[in-house]
């Protein structure tokens, strides 16, 4: 069987991009966060737990396969074992996520929160699971679905960060104004 560079080296310049915006979203997600702090609005370290926290574990999931999909490995069955393990720890957190989700006190999740903070992202990381299985056997086909869960981790973080923002310039902003 070919080495893994073999297989990984085409995507070098797809993995610089996504790594890159992974990394650079996580700060623009901090700017989100400090926005809010500026707001008179109560906010609770439960509704940062369940929405702000998980959207920068998208990005960080994104920037890490970037960067495992990039190192030198040698065979693919150390990659895998490496992605495998991003899919189960991602899987755990998505429970994690929907637990604090539903203990949220000052905001209570509509329907449109369920499927992007807790259901797309865990069809994301069992995605990355099922790749990482299958890669060793089909890695050219496979690297395709490692891609495209990179990706929708990215638009998974980028819809939540807007998400977010757009609530406080809608709901929050505004009655401050009427307070003052």
């Amino acid at each position: 069987m070919p080495e893994a560079h073999t297989f990984l080296l085409p995507w070098e310049s797809f993995y610089v991009i996504v790594g890159s915006s992974g990394a650079a979203l996580t700060g623009l997600q901090f700017v989100v966060v400090a926005l809010i702090t500026e707001t008179t609005r109560r906010n609770t370290s439960r509704e940062l737990a369940a929405f702000a926290t998980p959207t920068v574990l998208h990005f960080c999931a994104a920037l890490l396969m970037s960067a495992i999909l990039s190192a030198p490995w040698r065979d693919l069955s150390s990659v895998a074992l490496a992605l495998g393990a991003c899919g189960v720890v991602g899987l755990l957190y998505c429970v994690i996520t929907f637990r604090r989700a539903r203990r949220t006190t000052e905001y209570k999740p509509v329907l449109s929160d369920w499927i992007w903070h807790t259901i797309v992202p865990a069809i994301a990381y069992a995605a990355l699971l099922l790749s990482a299985i299958l890669l060793p056997r089909s890695p050219e086909r496979i690297l395709f679905l490692v891609a495209a869960v990179a990706l929708l981790l990215l638009f998974i973080g980028i819809h939540n960060a807007w998400d977010t923002a757009t609530y406080v310039v809608i709901h929050v902003l505004p009655k401050e104004k009427r307070k003052k």
